[in-house]
């Protein structure tokens, strides 16, 4: 436990007032030391070997004692005054000279040792206050030593002074002379002190202005630092992090106090350092271990601009920052742009792909219908034309739906949203492909629906989705196993409410890599698909607000989710 500490503005002084408080304690300190060596002097000098006036031990004992209570009453006092610190200073100045005067007139007047100690009060009370305590100093010794000189001139000193043989009466033209001498000299050391004492309090004016300046501009980097939304790190030659903001956390999952003092590549393994690219991207796992996609930029700061002169310890000075944003949104939007961008060239090509695909298609179909009906009513010499030709009119069709599907994705059509009963609309889905020639009769369906399930949306297209997702479902199916679900339900997500219409079954299911992709136009792991059914299927969900999502099923196939709001958009 500390009973006793300086303040800490006594080391580090923020005004003039501190600066004069700290000198004056360095003051009372440099006392202490210069009258306990002085006393230590006075017992070598105690031997008769050396011809010199010295107190008696008790006495010097005892003078030593009184410059010591007087220094810590003097400490205690200024640790408790507030301001003041002018008036405390040219008290002290005129201790020290009574202390001087005492010291020299106690151990032989002009024929004292010590008369030097008077240049103490003289330049510490012209470095404390300048010109002034340096004057007061000079003028008080000047003042107590023409006084010591006259006592002497009377006789009037310690009988062990009188009775020494090295004392020695001095006549009064040398006392004046004496006089004359220190005095001079007195005055011109506090003339030099006071120059030396204005240039001080100068200095310290202008540090304090600078540093003031300085912390308030540190402040407010610091506060830039901590506050901007990227990640800043700071690295050093050994790639060692000495500092990260608060930025660091949302996007790393780190506090910034965890990253400080570990190596970047142990934090960070994907950052290259010897990148030159302007834009970095690496995979990075959060503390909570989620991946994203981490960007990073590299800005190196060199300590020494000239980067001839090798030098260490300027090489030690040698940062590189590194800022940090999450792009996964960023990229994601990235790809939205491309998407739209397709989309718009789509759109562009889409009028004249109708005219010019559709028009050909129709008479080559329309063709092969009249050759189909001549060869099925004549002879089957020839049966391969007749195959032949329902292969025309099986791919025609198929071309023309797959143009249908391609101008129904570039060109949507405006939502017509109402209320509807989603379980007669599944049904009569269900009437629909039932009817079609690929539907297996192997193929079980499973409707848990409540009748009276209401959807908010434009009944039209959302019949076409879910038509679409049971036949990507279908064609996935073991065959002769087939097993298909639907399901819906009403809940709340985010204090929203939704409805989930969910259609699961038991095929091979989706890899989770292309989970992200299926809905992308032109991308299928068919052989017979076109690409653009989900795509479609996700344009539709997206336009209703709402949205699709593709996971493992209870079956162990694919589980598509529709999520729709349950309210229109005016709470009706």
């Amino acid at each position: 436990m500390k009973f006793f500490r300086f303040p800490e503005s006594q080391f580090h002084p923020t005004s003039l007032d501190e600066l004069l408080k700290r000198q004056l304690f360095w003051l009372m300190l440099l006392r202490i030391i210069l009258y306990t060596l002085i006393a230590l002097i006075c017992f070598i000098l105690l031997d008769d070997r050396f011809e010199a006036i010295i107190m008696p031990p008790s006495l010097l004992v005892l003078f030593t004692l009184i410059v010591y209570l007087s220094t810590i009453v003097s400490s205690f006092a200024l640790l408790h005054t507030a301001g003041q610190y002018r008036h405390f200073g040219f008290i002290q100045t005129l201790f020290d000279v009574i202390f001087a005067s005492m010291l020299i007139f106690l151990t032989g007047g002009s024929n004292s040792n010590f008369t030097s100690v008077y240049f103490f009060p003289i330049i510490s009370g012209g470095l404390l206050i300048p010109l002034k305590g340096g004057l007061i100093g000079a003028a008080a010794s000047t003042l107590c030593y023409a006084v010591i000189l006259g006592l002497e001139h009377i006789s009037f000193l310690p009988d062990y002074v009188l009775l020494s043989e090295i004392f020695k009466p001095t006549a009064i033209f040398n006392n004046i002379h004496s006089f004359a001498t220190k005095g001079l000299s007195f005055f011109l050391a506090a003339f030099i002190s006071a120059l030396f004492g204005t240039m001080l309090r100068s200095t310290t004016r202008e540090l304090s202005t600078t540093r003031h300046d300085f912390d308030r501009l540190s402040l407010l980097y610091k506060r830039i630092f901590d506050n901007i939304g990227t990640g800043i790190l700071t690295i050093d030659r050994d790639g060692m992090i000495i500092s990260a903001n608060n930025a660091t956390q949302p996007i790393t999952g780190l506090p910034p106090e965890e990253i400080i003092g570990q190596l970047l590549g142990t934090v960070f393994p994907g950052i290259d350092l010897d990148s030159r690219s302007e834009r970095n991207v690496c995979d990075f796992e959060r503390a909570d271990r989620q991946p994203i996609r981490l960007g990073y930029a590299l800005t190196p700061l060199h300590g020494s601009l000239n980067n001839s002169r090798a030098d260490n310890h300027l090489a030690e000075d040698d940062l590189t920052i590194i800022t940090l944003k999450d792009i996964g949104e960023i990229e994601r939007l990235e790809n939205q742009m491309r998407q739209a961008e397709k989309l718009a060239a789509i759109g562009m090509m889409s009028a004249s792909i109708a005219h010019e695909f559709r028009n050909p298609l129709a008479a080559i179909s329309g063709s092969a219908q009249v050759l189909a009906e001549e060869f099925g009513k004549a002879s089957t010499a020839q049966p391969q034309n007749y195959d032949l030709t329902k292969i025309i009119l099986r791919e025609s069709d198929r071309l023309a739906d797959t143009i249908t599907e391609f101008l129904k994705f570039a060109r949507p059509e405006n939502l017509k949203r109402e209320w509807f009963m989603l379980d007669s609309c599944i049904r009569d889905i269900l009437q629909v492909c039932r009817a079609g020639q690929n539907w297996p009769a192997s193929c079980r369906v499973k409707v848990e629906v409540k009748p009276q399930f209401r959807i908010w949306g434009d009944e039209k297209q959302l019949f076409g989705v879910i038509s679409q997702l049971i036949q990507n479902a279908l064609s996935f199916c073991p065959r002769g196993k087939e097993q298909i679900e639907i399901r819906a339900a009403a809940l709340s997500i985010d204090g929203k409410p939704v409805n989930l219409i969910k259609i699961s079954d038991n095929g091979t299911g989706i890899a989770a890599a292309d989970r992200r992709k299926i809905f992308e136009p032109f991308y299928t792991t068919r052989p017979d698909g076109t690409g653009l059914g989900l795509a479609i299927a996700h344009q539709v969900v997206d336009a209703h607000n709402g949205s699709i999502a593709v996971d493992r099923a209870e079956l162990g196939g694919a589980c598509f989710t529709l999520i729709l709001p349950a309210l229109p958009e005016n709470g009706q």
